[in-house]
């Protein structure tokens, strides 16, 4: 009998952006460990810095598809480095979509550095931009990110 083999963190990665294009934020709720971390070190007064746990995770992200409908990651902007430990991967990426309640144009950049053990995300560092919030509105900014 074979071990299963487990995806590398870019694989991962990537899986989970696919993922969120299919608005499927279950399955990606699902690629995380259940003690696993996610930050945010930009995050402005009255917003999440830290969720801990799967399940917090899980509240943070099910709204974002009713907030932000993304269309893409271009691959000409999505940039995977892998670092001297290899549970361990930096990304640099662009999300653009439209914003559900104006119809609006999304166009993100962030930088992540992303750890996977065991097939599942345990960190995950975000660090994109605060400055963008007024643009989201203030339904998704001030409640849920």
């Amino acid at each position: 009998m074979s071990e299963a083999v487990s995806p590398s963190p870019d694989q991962l990665y990537r899986h989970g952006l696919r993922l969120l294009l299919a608005k499927d934020v279950p399955s990606w709720v699902a690629l995380w460990a259940e003690d696993g971390v996610m930050e945010f070190p930009f995050a402005p007064p009255g917003r999440p810095a830290r969720l801990a746990g799967r399940a917090a995770i899980a509240a943070y992200m099910r709204p974002y598809p009713d907030h932000i409908d993304l269309h893409d990651f271009p691959d000409a902007d999505l940039r995977i480095h892998r670092t001297a430990d290899p549970r361990t991967i930096v990304v640099e990426m662009r999300g653009v979509g439209r914003l559900v309640r104006t119809g609006d144009p999304f166009d993100m950049t962030y930088i992540a550095v992303v750890t996977v053990e065991n097939g599942r995300f345990t960190s995950y560092r975000d660090y994109w931009n605060p400055l963008s919030l007024h643009d989201l509105g203030t339904d998704f900014a001030g409640s849920s990110r």
